[in-house]
């Protein structure tokens, strides 16, 4: 699907950045901003509802006898650091939902119910974000996969389906082989453009973090409010977006910015012997076919007239193709 030409290319640089985009944007130059941020122990946006409070539309499932409940629970990754997680639900496979670059389990908030009546759902804080641990100095892919595993150990299903946003999906990804056979598949949402491609040089790398290392707060506010939605998009929840990124440590977000962009999926993808799945926004191209290369079983789907955020802006729309997907992966049979 051809780009609409929303977002200029000077932007694509860097909302690329976000989603692993970054080698089919490296011929323009970086714009002033990026970035996906929420954090519980930093105040979440305006509005919206805390990390792991009862999602909207209603209660969760009803816990069963002797179950602890949603949560909060937590998970002690291979570092020494607690990850908080919710479960919500019950059936098979789990779901576990892992959520972006800076951002944290409540924007998930609106696929907890849907999911949750069908199947076991998890929902984590990556370490750094929501009420999960800080105590860390590698702020890397490798070590939020590492998370995800611990999770994962401690839930008892025997089969488990990767839902990851943006950075998430990297994630996944990275965490699929640590977790083994008990994943049947990963589903990336608005992610894994880049995947084909070449990886940045550690020059153009840094170019890119710079400006974030220099105004965190109003680059990413920038970024969010001008590329990150579609023209039209709801001003309020973009605006919520945007503060809620901008309120990220830097600390945490920027050498985590940095392992993205470092991340070299073609050492990583040959280890995925899961199906990998993508529903994307049309803000930009995804080339399934340069995908499947490297992903044999890659299906795409696209929510046209999204952005960034799609399962927050069209879940309506969203859930039915996340729903298919997993049914899919549960059933064993091509989508």
């Amino acid at each position: 699907m051809a780009p609409r030409g929303r977002v200029p290319g000077a932007r694509m640089v860097l909302w690329g950045l976000l989603v692993a985009v970054v080698s089919a944007c490296a011929q323009h130059e970086p714009a002033a901003g990026a970035g996906k941020a929420a954090s519980a122990a930093n105040t979440a946006p305006p509005g919206a509802a805390p990390p792991g409070r009862t999602p909207r539309g209603g209660a969760p499932p009803a816990a069963a006898p002797g179950d602890p409940g949603a949560g909060p629970r937590t998970a002690l990754s291979g570092d020494g650091v607690h990850i908080e997680y919710h479960v919500y639900g019950h059936g098979e496979p789990a779901v576990m939902l892992v959520h972006g670059w800076a951002c944290n389990e409540d924007y998930w908030r609106e696929q907890i119910e849907p999911l949750a009546s069908r199947y076991t759902v998890i929902t984590l804080n990556l370490a750094g974000h929501g009420a999960s641990g800080r105590n860390r100095t590698d702020w890397s892919v490798a070590n939020y996969a590492q998370d995800v595993a611990a999770v994962a150990r401690v839930i008892p299903n025997p089969q488990l389906v990767l839902v990851g946003h943006s950075m998430g999906a990297d994630v996944a990804l990275a965490a699929t082989p640590l977790i083994g056979a008990r994943v049947i598949g990963v589903i990336a949402v608005d992610a894994l453009r880049s995947v084909g491609e070449a990886p940045l040089a550690a020059r153009d790398i840094e170019r890119r973090i710079a400006p974030f290392s220099a105004d965190f707060i109003g680059q990413t506010r920038s970024l969010v409010t001008d590329s990150l939605f579609e023209k039209g998009a709801d001003p309020v929840l973009a605006q919520k977006v945007a503060y809620d990124m901008s309120r990220v440590s830097p600390a945490v977000a920027v050498p985590s910015m940095r392992s993205l962009l470092s991340m070299d999926l073609t050492t990583l993808l040959p280890a995925i012997r899961a199906p990998v799945f993508a529903i994307n926004s049309d803000l930009a191209p995804t080339d399934a076919a340069r995908i499947r290369k490297a992903l044999p079983d890659f299906h795409l789907d696209v929510l046209d007239h999204t952005g960034h955020f799609l399962m927050l802006e069209a879940p309506a729309r969203f859930n039915p193709l996340l729903l298919a997907d997993i049914a899919a992966l549960a059933q064993g049979t091509p989508h």
